[in-house]
């Protein structure tokens, strides 16, 4: 279990399924600086969600964009709309999360 209390299995699941940020499509690791650096995400922002469905990697720029704003009101934001951040182009986590929650 790491310092977030994700167990190591789902740790190395999400690790594998989550190269790029599940927001902004960035390839981890590919800007200097801390932007394009992963970070763990709960989609939904509740920290004793611990599923795979709800927690994610995002690059540091996303996560704290969103900080604690719902998904939706996220979505609606400067910094998306800046971005490009939209429906169509996140992650099949996150729009299954935008549907359950609808």
């Amino acid at each position: 279990m790491n310092r977030w209390k994700i167990p190591a299995s789902l740790e190395t699941e999400i690790r594998e399924r989550d190269k790029h940020c599940i927001y902004c499509g960035t390839l981890f690791g590919s800007r200097p600086g801390k932007g394009s650096l992963a970070s763990w995400e709960h989609i939904v922002n509740d920290a004793k969600i611990i599923t795979r469905e709800n927690i994610a990697l995002c690059c540091c720029s996303c996560n704290s964009s969103k900080g604690t704003k719902t998904l939706a009101d996220w979505l609606k934001s400067d910094y998306c709309v800046r971005r490009g951040i939209d429906n169509e182009r996140i992650a099949d986590v996150v729009k299954l999360s935008l549907r359950t929650s609808a």
